[in-house]
């Protein structure tokens, strides 16, 4: 526990008006007697303030906060202080929270009860992945005079798990046991009796198609009766995270990067309530890799592998790694590519492509610059303005090109805005299950 004393609000002022005194004395030398005596006072008061300060005792302190939080939302943290004092005590109080946070309602000022514990709380919003490192707690006691303060650094250590943000997944879980995905931007589409594996049977209804129903148990129960069909189950999904250079870039409060990991997560615990496996593969950075696998730990297997995986400073090389996963990944899997193109990588990525569209099904997810759809579709004020939207249009149009291209190979492309990118995702990933495409 370190400390120190530092000038209260009341003594700057008094030794101000002290040393005034002093120069009233070459006009006055008479009151050098009243001017000695209340220095003397004033020393004295200021040492009784700190014998008091340095004998007090300091409230014990507990800081309370979740192991594991998301990344971009608000989570309260809470102090817990103990005063074994017989009268109130008074506090300022500073945690020292993680760098890359965003903060509400620090430093504290608050005044203890007696002989009380005291929950003083605050919040804060992680804008950084990893794990994070609360270092301690500064109080600043005031003395009763006014003269010093008395600042105590409690060595309260905490370390916190930063995730990406998983809040998604269960405001996902949630609005789908009230079938409420529509909330979310999902589209789901009923089916009666069209699809690859056999379900259940439950009674005819109007509208199922002739070749649904089951002669044999119609004739047995003596009425109608339909075979329902669900969409396939046991499929592969394999998840390729582009961690190079270029998914550094910005829009709003969190990267390309980042907002990638949301939706990787996201796509992957909607794969995993469809009955399929789902694996992931990072490149262009430090490669993570998980084989695709079923089961309720899978959803924590890929967070615990991606929490602290930041992009990096390379181009990415689209044909290494799609090479080492046709190597690694033996059966048919839809293989989702979420990445940033540039008109450049099109020769490359469709070869790439093309390598891994001979056994897999290939999703190519295109993050979009939102601030270039913003300039593209703003009104040129001038000949700079006019200058930046053409060349902006041009940009656009060969990243457009690009797209098709691979579009005309046979892949699937997504090509959409990172805040977008998640239901963009899910609703590609059903639309292909539904399909049977895979």
């Amino acid at each position: 526990m370190l400390r120190r004393f530092l000038p209260g609000p009341r003594l700057l002022p008094l030794l101000a008006a002290w040393t005034m005194f002093g120069l009233v004395l070459i006009f006055l030398p008479e009151l050098d007697r009243a001017w000695l005596g209340s220095g003397a006072l004033l020393l004295l008061a200021l040492g009784g303030e700190l014998l008091a300060l340095a004998l007090a005792a300091v409230p014990e302190c507990r800081r309370e906060v979740a192991p594991v939080v998301p990344l971009g939302v608000w989570r309260d943290v809470t102090l817990e202080f103990s005063n074994r004092r017989r009268r109130p005590l008074r506090l300022q109080v500073f945690d020292h929270h993680p760098p890359a946070v965003e903060v509400e309602g620090l430093p504290l000022a608050w005044t203890l009860p007696p002989q009380a514990r005291t929950r003083l709380s605050y919040r804060l919003r992680f804008m950084q992945r990893g794990i994070r490192h609360f270092a301690g707690v500064d109080l600043r006691i005031p003395g009763r005079l006014g003269l010093l303060t008395r600042q105590v650094f409690l060595p309260v250590t905490t370390d916190v798990r930063v995730y990406p943000n998983f809040a998604e997944v269960s405001k996902y879980a949630l609005l789908a046991s009230d079938n409420r995905l529509s909330q979310l931007g999902i589209r789901l589409r009923r089916r009666r009796g069209a699809g690859l594996e056999f379900h259940q049977l439950r009674e005819y209804r109007e509208g199922d198609a002739l070749r649904q129903i089951d002669w044999k148990a119609t004739s047995r129960l003596r009425k109608l009766i339909s075979r329902e069909y669900q969409d396939e189950r046991d499929q592969q999904v394999m998840l390729l995270l582009d961690g190079g250079f270029r998914m550094r870039s910005q829009d709003g409060r969190l990267s390309h990067f980042d907002e990638a990991l949301n939706a990787l997560l996201l796509l992957a615990y909607v794969v995993q309530r469809q009955g399929d496996a789902v694996g992931l593969m990072s490149f262009a950075n430090e490669e993570r890799f998980l084989p695709p696998a079923k089961g309720h730990d899978t959803l924590a297997r890929i967070m615990n592998a991606v929490f602290d995986l930041e992009a990096g400073s390379q181009t990415p090389d689209f044909l290494s790694v799609c090479t080492q996963l046709t190597e690694r990944l033996r059966k048919r899997s839809l293989v989702v590519i979420i990445t940033s193109l540039r008109d450049e990588d099109s020769a490359e990525l469709t070869e790439a492509c093309k390598l891994l569209g001979e056994r897999h099904l290939v999703l190519i997810a295109n993050l979009r610059e939102k601030v270039l759809d913003e300039i593209d579709l703003e009104e040129p004020g001038d000949t700079d303005r006019a200058l930046t939207t053409a060349a902006t249009h041009l940009y656009l149009q060969e990243r457009e090109k690009a797209l098709n291209r691979l579009r005309h190979e046979g892949m699937l492309v997504l090509d959409t805005q990172p805040d977008k990118l998640a239901v963009g995702l899910i609703n590609r990933y059903l639309d292909i299950k539904r399909s049977g495409r895979l």
